[in-house]
């Protein structure tokens, strides 16, 4: 009896140890082939985990991270990934798109805010935040992380570099000691990075003003009224983002020069204030294409609303029509015909965007129906691009391939944010891409199918640029395009 109770003990001793060693063996489970891991709830931090996984879907985005941190690896007093924002989100996307090995089922993701709080970004984890806004903070604190590197040598030390015998420690300032590494990722944007443009012309003289650019990480699109009987697309939320506006009281030179031109003895005249049709457009499509949809609205008492409508979108997207194009002059007959192929292209006439009328049977108009169209050919997940009912649209330049759909559900007060994302690809075929979806709501992983993910309520869309073998070509000599 006495051996009985030793045994019995030695047995609940090693059980002790296990689970010492190794905690309970219901959060050492591991993860289901195929799915991702999920992430660990800090509060109410489901806005972070949900955007978290987005980012992951993205390939170019963590091949870009990976580039952006190599510069570390050469510096002698490397930082730690608790000081540098890149570094701490490159192992985290790494690990939910499984680049990393790691058979745990939930990962902890409290290391981004601890080294947002470096670059003194204060959020709280007990309290509603919005993905949007940390997207920004994200790509924003990475511009500034950037920019704190070196790109610039002494002045006095440009002649040297031109020496390519002359290695880069041989280099050193001749008033600051040796010179910082060189390296040309540290020029590059992220790819989330584009370029909008902005024209203004003159209703009186059709003067137009010297075209603006302005950057973006987001397309930040408004939904506008819907018709009755008619869906709501994205094609109509991206048209009502560049359709032109008029701007009134506005000082035109070219209206100036011409009423003093017509004045007698060099009189002075008054600036003339016209009305000028302001245009946006696309100056620069990034890799990565971020789409915010703005969900917020007011009423006329001035409290918050949120809009539930369903706006329609595709698993591809063409953005050509929305595309700047650069007018081209008429000098010679080349450059005439030049220009009738570039007016040809559709929504575009003269570098400015038109919107396509009904009897335009054109691209721009068919991809109304494409960018949000709810034909059973589109909810089908074949891998390509269903490009046969569309033959005009055979070639689009700018298409884009949808690979995350974050969703809030609840209201302007509280609420809830989930995934809809792509399962990374094989590790036997890491350049493909998956048409399996998954579901993440925090730590909860699931499979979706690709009807589930278009019938979904979206907040932010993250698509990524589908290239050709000519358009790869072409990338490699102009990366900025």
């Amino acid at each position: 009896m006495r051996s009985w109770g030793v045994i019995g003990g030695l047995a609940a001793a090693v059980a002790a140890g296990i689970y010492v060693l190794w905690g309970p063996i219901a959060e050492r489970k591991k993860r289901r082939r195929g799915l991702v891991p999920g992430l660990l709830n800090l509060g109410n931090t489901c806005f972070m985990n949900s955007l978290l996984q987005g980012l992951s879907s993205c390939p170019s985005f963590i091949r870009w991270l990976e580039e952006f941190t190599a510069q570390y690896k050469a510096e002698q007093n490397q930082p730690s990934e608790q000081q540098c924002l890149s570094l701490t989100l490159l192992h985290l996307l790494r690990a939910l798109s499984c680049q990393e090995v790691t058979e745990d089922d939930v990962l902890d993701a409290s290391c981004l805010l601890e080294v947002l709080r470096i670059y003194r970004w204060q959020i709280s984890t007990f309290e509603e935040q919005d993905a949007h806004e940390l997207f920004h903070v994200l790509t924003s604190s990475l511009e500034d992380e950037r920019d704190r590197q070196p790109r610039v040598t002494h002045l006095f030390d440009v002649h040297s570099l031109e020496q390519p015998e002359i290695t880069q420690k041989q280099i050193s300032c001749r008033t600051r000691g040796s010179l910082p590494p060189m390296s040309n990722h540290w020029k590059s944007q992220h790819p989330f990075h584009g370029r909008l443009t902005s024209n203004m012309v003159c209703k009186h003289c059709e003067h137009q003003s010297p075209v603006r650019y302005d950057t973006f990480d987001s397309l930040s699109l408004s939904i506008p009224a819907a018709m009755w009987g008619h869906p709501m697309t994205l094609d109509h939320c991206l048209h009502h983002f560049i359709s032109s506006e008029s701007v009134k009281d506005v000082v035109c030179d070219n209206c100036t020069k011409i009423q003093a031109e017509g004045t007698l003895n060099g009189q002075s005249v008054e600036n003339q204030k016209t009305t000028f049709v302001k245009q946006l457009k696309l100056g620069k499509l990034p890799q990565c294409l971020c789409i915010h949809l703005q969900r917020l609205s007011w009423s006329n008492q001035g409290t918050p609303l949120k809009r539930h409508e369903h706006v329609q979108f595709n698993e591809f997207l063409i953005m050509d029509i929305y595309k700047y194009h650069i007018p081209v002059h008429k000098s010679t007959q080349s450059d005439l015909n030049q220009k009738s192929s570039e007016e040809t292209k559709p929504g575009t006439k003269d570098g400015l965007a038109v919107k396509p009328s009904d009897a335009e049977q054109t691209c721009g108009t068919k991809s109304l129906l494409m960018n949000g169209a709810c034909s059973s050919s589109f909810l089908m997940s074949s891998g390509t691009f269903p490009l046969t009912a569309f033959p005009e649209c055979s070639s689009p330049v700018y298409l884009y391939r949808l690979m995350a759909v974050v969703v809030h559900h609840g209201d302007m007060h509280s609420g809830h944010f989930v995934t809809y994302r792509r399962s990374p690809p094989s590790s036997k075929n890491p350049l493909s891409v998956s048409n399996q979806w998954l579901w993440i709501s925090d730590d909860t992983v699931r499979k979706a199918s690709l009807q589930e993910v278009l019938s979904s309520s979206a907040y932010l869309l993250f698509y990524e640029r589908v290239h050709s073998r000519v358009q790869h070509q072409s990338l490699e000599l102009r990366p900025e395009e």
